[in-house]
C-alpha cells in the first residue's frame, strides 16, 4: 500500500568542505553539495526534481549563489559536527560524502525508480563500463555497425556469464545465434568496408568467426554443453576475432582533426609499447608463472582511434628513447613518471577525451559523469594509462609525464567509477605484465621503451 507523502516540497541542502589530495599533481576538489527535493504533486515545474537527492562539485563563484537562494534552506556542516547535525537530517537513512556523485532515491509508494540515465550510471553497481582493457579497446575500433552488433551480442554474454548458481544458457544461446544470423546475412557489408588490399584476409576471418575453432559455433556448442568454464573460453575467441575483423574495417581515423593541430604527431591506429621496469634497490619482481628477477616486461596497447593526438605524442617520446632511464613514483593508486625536464619535452596537447557515443573527441574540456558522460576510454580500468595534466592549465596534457592508473574499486564511486573518470587523457591500457604494476615501488626506473607495434601508423609533422 503506498503512503502518500505531504503535498509541501521538502529541500535539504547540505554543504561540506571536503579537502582531498588527488593521485596526480595539479587536481582540485570543490566542496560538496548535496541537496533533494520531494514534490509528491510532480508539477510541471518540478517534475523532473522530485525525490532525488544529488551529490555534484560546486565551485567557489557557484557556493555564493546557493547562499543567495532564499528558497534554499542551506545547513552549514563541517565533517566534525556531523553529529550534532544529524537530528536536522533525520529524513534522510544515509549520508555519502564523495566528488562528483550523482544519487537517486525512489519516491515513497512510487511503483518504479524513474532514474533517468545520468542518475543510473552512478547508482547502478552493475553499471556496464568496460572493466578490461581489452574490453575497452574492442569497444574504441570505429568498425561496421554490424560488427558491432555481433560483438555487443557476444560481450551481454559475459556479463550473464557473472549470474551466480544457474546461468541463463537459454538466453546466451539466443545472443550466437543472433550474432551468427548477423554475420551469415551481412556478410557482403561486412567484407565491403574492408579496404580491397585487406579484403582477401577479412574473408578468411569472416569464415573463421563462423565456422572456426575459436568461432560463433564452436561458442554455441558450449553453451549447448552447459559448462560455464568451455563458454568463457570460447568467448573469449571468438570476441578476439571478432575484434581482428574491426580492426580490418579501421585503417585510420574515422574522423579529420582540427587545423589548429594538425602540426601534432598523431597515431591513426593501434600501437604495442613495451616497457622494460628495473628494480633500484635490493628486492625483485616476481611474475606469475616466472622467476624472480631484477628487470620486468610490461606491454601497453595505446589506441589513436579515440585519442590520435596524446598517444601519436606518446609514440614519439618513445620512439626518441625519451623515457629511458626515466625514475617512476607511487603516489595513491597511480605510478607516476618524473616530469622529465631534463628531457627532451614533447607537444603540450590539448586535453583529449572522446565521449561515448560520439563521433571525435573533445579537447580542452572534461567531461561531466554526473550528467552521464563517460569516455570511450574509460580511467576507471586497473593498468589504464594516462597523461598528467599540464603544471600551466588543466586544459593541456603533461608534456611528457604520464601514469598508470591502479583502480581499486573499494575507492570509487557507486557505480564502480573512479572519483577522477573524465579528468584526464587516457589512450592506453596495459595489456601484459598488469601483475608487475603493483610491485613497482617509488625508485624503479624505465630501463626501456620501444614502440614495437604502429610505426607505420604514426603521422610526425613536417620539419620546418
Amino acid at each position: 500500500m503506498a503512503f502518500p507523502l505531504s503535498s509541501s516540497i521538502i529541500s535539504h541542502k547540505l554543504f561540506v568542505n571536503v579537502s582531498t589530495t588527488s593521485f596526480a599533481p595539479h587536481r582540485t576538489f570543490f566542496p560538496t553539495h548535496f541537496s533533494s527535493s520531494f514534490n509528491p504533486m510532480k508539477g510541471e515545474e518540478d517534475r523532473g526534481r522530485s525525490g532525488r537527492p544529488r551529490i555534484v562539485c560546486l565551485s567557489k563563484k557557484d557556493l555564493g549563489k546557493e547562499f543567495a537562494d532564499p528558497h534554499s534552506f542551506p545547513f552549514l556542516v563541517h565533517l566534525s559536527s556531523i553529529s550534532q547535525r544529524m537530528s536536522q537530517l533525520k529524513n534522510i537513512i544515509a549520508i555519502i560524502v564523495s566528488v562528483q556523485i550523482t544519487l537517486s532515491l525512489p519516491m515513497v509508494g512510487s511503483d518504479s525508480w524513474s532514474l533517468s540515465p545520468a542518475n543510473a550510471i552512478l547508482y547502478s553497481p552493475d553499471t556496464k563500463i568496460p572493466r578490461t582493457g581489452e574490453l575497452a579497446l574492442r569497444r574504441a575500433i570505429p568498425a561496421n555497425t554490424n560488427m558491432k552488433a555481433i560483438q555487443e551480442s557476444l560481450e551481454d554474454i559475459s556479463y550473464l556469464l557473472r549470474i551466480p548458481q544457474r546461468k541463463p544458457y537459454g538466453t546466451m544461446e539466443g545472443n550466437v545465434k543472433k550474432a551468427l544470423k548477423t554475420a551469415i546475412d551481412e556478410k557482403d557489408s561486412i567484407l565491403t568496408s574492408i579496404p580491397a588490399e585487406l579484403r582477401e584476409k577479412g574473408s578468411l576471418v569472416h569464415a573463421s568467426l563462423i565456422d572456426g575453432k575459436g568461432g560463433l559455433q564452436a561458442l554455441l556448442q558450449s553453451i549447448k554443453a552447459q559448462d560455464a568454464d568451455k563458454v568463457s573460453v570460447s568467448l573469449a575467441s571468438a570476441l578476439d576475432t571478432v575484434a581482428e575483423l574491426e580492426l580490418l574495417q579501421a585503417p585510420g581515423l574515422s574522423f579529420l582533426l582540427p587545423e589548429q593541430y594538425l602540426q601534432y604527431p598523431r597515431l591513426t591506429g593501434r600501437g604495442t609499447v613495451e616497457f622494460t621496469i628495473e628494480k633500484r634497490d635490493d628486492s625483485v619482481f616476481s611474475p606469475v608463472g616466472g622467476e624472480e628477477r631484477k628487470t620486468a616486461t610490461i606491454q601497453v596497447v595505446i589506441d589513436g582511434y579515440s585519442a590520435p593526438l596524446t598517444a601519436g605524442n606518446f609514440a614519439k617520446l618513445v620512439m626518441d628513447g625519451a623515457y629511458d632511464g626515466t625514475k617512476l613514483n607511487c603516489a595513491n593508486q597511480a605510478i607516476i613518471s618524473d616530469k622529465g625536464l631534463d628531457k627532451n619535452s614533447g607537444y603540450t596537447v590539448p586535453l583529449e577525451l572522446k565521449p561515448f557515443g560520439q563521433f571525435e573527441p573533445l579537447y580542452k574540456t572534461t567531461l561531466s559523469v554526473q550528467d552521464g558522460e563517460l569516455p570511450v576510454l574509460p580511467l576507471s580500468v586497473y593498468g589504464s594509462l594516462a597523461m598528467a595534466h599540464s603544471e600551466d592549465s588543466d586544459e593541456y596534457s603533461s608534456p611528457y609525464q604520464f601514469f598508470f592508473y591502479l583502480y581499486d574499486k573499494r575507492n570509487s564511486g557507486l557505480g564502480g567509477i573512479s572519483f577522477d573518470e573524465g579528468q584526464f587523457s587516457v589512450f592506453g591500457y596495459t595489456t601484459v605484465g598488469r601483475d608487475i604494476l603493483p610491485q613497482i615501488k617509488t625508485g624503479d626506473i624505465i630501463r626501456s621503451a620501444k614502440l614495437i607495434e604502429g610505426q607505420d601508423r604514426l603521422v610526425l609533422p613536417k620539419e620546418s
